[in-house]
């Protein structure tokens, strides 16, 4: 009978603290490159959400075409969705950018516009006797306190984005989807585990940091639970 070999990598065994070792410097730059693709998905998001939420919220025309646009790019396949973008962005980290864009918006939109909508009316018209113009009443007193609802939007797109990063290993830009997706072609355990481990590992941690940074910008809902 042959012995098995001593090394956990030869024998391609789940969990390898030799992997970890051995490919300390491979798994960094693909948690690296993994964070900026989702840090920079979902400011892009917010950036776009904020402005389509606010017109939605003040146009009824805009609140229907908006909520439908956007519900429709989510139900788009992720891998129809990279196909679509292609002849625009080619092969390029643009390209799993702009998906994850797109797939954020239906989650903060919506969740931006339901903040907008529960601010009372009694405190706009409030505002406006105290000679808030619309920039400054959006800016001083809706945008604050839509806060809670949009943070919780923010919170679930971000672990969304972390999700589907992944998907963008077809392209070459996945960060630890890369190494998930040659791993499973390879049959490499260590790699896959430590990998999926991680990718949850970084989900978890952004929505602890955003809650966190909920709790820090709305001293108001901790005071009334």
């Amino acid at each position: 009978m042959t012995a098995l070999p001593d090394d956990c990598l030869a024998r391609n065994e789940w969990l390898c603290g030799a992997y970890l070792t051995s490919r300390r410097e491979i798994l960094w730059d693909a948690v690296l490159q993994h964070l900026q693709l989702t840090a920079a998905s979902v400011l892009l998001g917010l950036v776009l959400a904020v402005p389509l939420a606010v017109a939605a919220r003040h146009r009824r025309w805009a609140s229907g075409l908006v909520l439908g646009v956007t519900t429709i790019l989510y139900t788009v396949p992720s891998l129809a969705m990279f196909s679509l973008l292609l002849p625009v962005y080619g092969l390029s980290a643009s390209l799993v950018v702009a998906g994850l864009v797109l797939y954020s918006l239906t989650l903060l939109v919506r969740n931006i516009l339901a903040g907008l909508r529960a601010v009372p009316e009694e405190t706009r018209q409030a505002a406006r006797g105290m000679g808030f113009g619309p920039v400054r009443l959006l800016v001083a007193v809706e945008l604050p306190l839509a806060l809670p609802a949009a943070m919780a939007g923010l919170r679930i797109a971000t672990v969304s984005a972390v999700s589907l990063v992944t998907v963008g290993a077809i392209v070459g830009y996945g960060g630890l989807g890369n190494l998930i997706y040659s791993g499973m072609n390879t049959y490499f355990k260590a790699q896959v585990l430590t990998a999926s481990v991680l990718c949850f590992v970084i989900a978890v941690a952004a929505d602890l940091l955003l809650l966190l940074a909920q709790r820090l910008l709305t001293p108001w809902t901790r005071r009334q639970s």
